[in-house]
């Protein structure tokens, strides 16, 4: 991202500078919402005062990696097969995390806050860069705007990561749409690696067709293991039917 320091911070209460405050609004609500579902899943298995900070911890990160990978976008998202393993990493994390929606009471396959903060780094280093191409073109290059929109994905993310949280805990069926929503933002980030792209030239239809398949092979894996991993508890004993 090229940077104009001469106006960087140079604010007009004009409409086209309003209206980019108001776009960089919408792109934060709308793409700030798959790192908060991956912050949700990940800190589910947490107490709530560990879930908390594993939230604050969590979205931290977020922002730190955010403001990091700003100065740097425009590099990272030619970078052949980049996004392609760190699409497969989104698999692959959603699947485990799927995992963790029968867990014992015991505490023995808890997640730690340490663990969770891990995942949640890991992935939100290839997640944000979408967020951050979108913000940066919307700002123009003023790092007023920009700034701006770093900080508005602070409470966004803490908010919507509590409620989905919350959800989880009452409403089951919202973990499984959390992990249909990590399959779909992993198979997207792996259609359209630039690697992926030169070989395949892929179009609108397999690039949605790649994200459905993603979507169903995460849900239906994920389910797959948690119900073969109830069935070995349960066998063993470690886990009793009330």
């Amino acid at each position: 991202m090229n940077l104009d320091w001469s106006t960087a911070f140079h604010i007009e209460w004009t409409m086209p500078f309003l209206l980019a405050m108001l776009n960089i609004v919408f792109i934060n609500i709308i793409l700030s919402g798959d790192n908060a579902v991956l912050i949700a899943m990940a800190v589910r298995g947490l107490n709530k005062e560990q879930r908390q900070k594993g939230i604050i911890f969590g979205t931290a990160a977020a922002v730190i990696l955010r403001i990091i990978l700003t100065f740097f976008v425009a590099m990272l998202l030619n970078v052949p097969y980049l996004k392609l393993i760190g699409g497969a990493l989104i698999l692959w994390i959603a699947t485990k995390l799927f995992l963790g929606e029968e867990e014992g009471e015991g505490g023995e396959s808890t997640a730690t806050l340490a663990q969770a903060i891990k995942i949640i780094i890991i992935a939100d280093l290839t997640m944000s860069l979408d967020n951050v191409l979108g913000v940066a073109g919307a700002a123009g290059g003023n790092m007023f705007l920009l700034l701006f929109g770093l900080g508005l994905s602070i409470p966004i993310i803490i908010f919507t990561s509590n409620l989905i949280s919350t959800l989880m805990d009452k409403y089951p069926i919202i973990i499984v749409i959390g992990a249909a929503i990590l399959g779909r933002v992993g198979g997207e980030m792996m259609i359209t690696d630039p690697a992926v792209e030169e070989l395949l030239h892929p179009n609108a239809v397999m690039e949605y067709a790649v994200q459905i398949v993603c979507i169903v092979g995460v849900v239906a894996v994920g389910k797959f293991l948690q119900k073969r991993k109830i069935a070995q508890a349960e066998k063993s004993g470690e886990i009793h039917r009330s």
